[in-house]
């Protein structure tokens, strides 16, 4: 269990005496370090002698949640949002409102969702309804604003670059500087002697990933193309930012040589990365990747799509699940066993 500050690390029952109100403050840092090992933990948000409103970080790692006690007649706010989930539970007596999210790659933009219902209510005295309301609507005003790199591209990029250290210790920087073709715009992420490489890399237990168009997982006429599927979990104080693969990787390069540097500047540029968008999140690998040859993965295709649909089918997006393929022990193109974050 948590100990630390005194408000926000107060167990749930009451028991120790908390200081007023305060702006409502639990770092994703804090969160994150119990969330890679596995650890529960409970944060009491709001004072002593206010109803019930805490921060739940439940056993396993399996997810957070915010709780807070439905007094009167008060009764569950609706949520608009299918990535939010909200139900009544019992809790040492009380009547709870709690505050789940299915998608454990949304959990780090939960977490600021649920701090800012939480400081609605705990700072700003609003109902339960009020608050999510207010945060709902506020949070909707930005919607149409870029917040930088999304989830899966942050994730994708980390496997790229642990995929670009792997290959550059084998053939130099150079060499794999100029295999690196996806953020120059081809179909696949590499383009290596004599075969094509697609990375996707995952924060979830599965190996679901999803496939942007019919020509990512299609061969170039001529040439192989392998898949590898990376599966990253949260690391905690032990884990890499994308800004520490980032650094390292722009290390590594420029010490070679300092215009390699500025290559892997170029491509990270291409590639969406802004140096200025938040990274917080800390990754480290869950596993060795799992190879496979593309051919013997479910995929579509454009030869999978009906003779009148030529022409006519375009922006084709689906999800496809490796989970349990079995692995090709010795590929051919890169060893990637045992690969570490840069």
């Amino acid at each position: 269990m948590a100990t630390g500050d005194e408000r926000a690390r107060e167990r749930p029952d009451g028991a120790a005496k908390a200081p007023a109100a305060q702006p409502v403050d639990l770092p994703w840092t804090t969160v994150e370090h119990y969330l890679g090992r596995g650890l529960a933990a409970s944060y009491r948000l709001s004072v002593a002698n206010k109803p019930l409103v805490s921060y739940e970080i439940a056993d396993g790692g399996r997810g957070i949640a915010l709780h807070v006690e439905l007094t009167g007649g008060h009764r569950l706010p609706r949520s608009p949002l299918p990535a939010v989930r909200i139900d009544q539970i019992a809790q040492t007596g009380r009547r709870m409102a709690r505050f789940t999210t299915p998608g454990a790659e949304l959990l780090r933009d939960f977490h600021d969702l649920l701090l800012a219902v939480a400081d609605r209510i705990v700072t700003d005295g609003r109902s339960l309804e009020q608050a999510f309301d207010e945060t709902v609507h506020g949070w909707s005003a930005l919607l149409g604003r870029p917040r930088g790199m999304s989830l899966e591209r942050r994730l994708g990029l980390h496997g790229e670059l642990a995929v670009l250290g792997r290959l550059a210790r084998n053939v130099g920087w150079q060499a794999a500087l100029d295999a690196w073709v996806g953020p120059r715009g081809e179909e696949h992420d590499f383009a290596l002697e004599g075969a094509d490489l697609e990375i996707k890399t995952t924060g979830s237990e599965l190996r679901r990933h999803t496939i942007h168009g019919l020509g990512q997982l299609s061969a170039t006429p001529g040439r192989p193309l392998w898949f590898a599927s990376l599966r990253l979990t949260r690391g905690g104080t032990g884990g890499r930012t994308l800004k520490d693969s980032v650094k390292a990787t722009r290390d590594a390069a420029a010490a070679e040589n300092i215009a390699l540097g500025r290559s892997v500047d170029r491509l990270l540029e291409a590639a969406g990365w802004d140096s200025q968008q938040p990274d917080d999140e800390r990754w480290t690998p869950r596993d060795s990747p799992l190879v496979l040859r593309a051919g013997d993965m479910p995929r579509l295709t454009e030869g999978d799509l009906p003779g009148n649909a030529d022409g006519r089918i375009d922006h084709v997006t689906y999800v496809v699940d490796v989970t349990g393929l079995p692995h090709v022990e010795k590929p051919p193109i890169i060893d990637l066993s045992d690969l570490s974050l840069p």
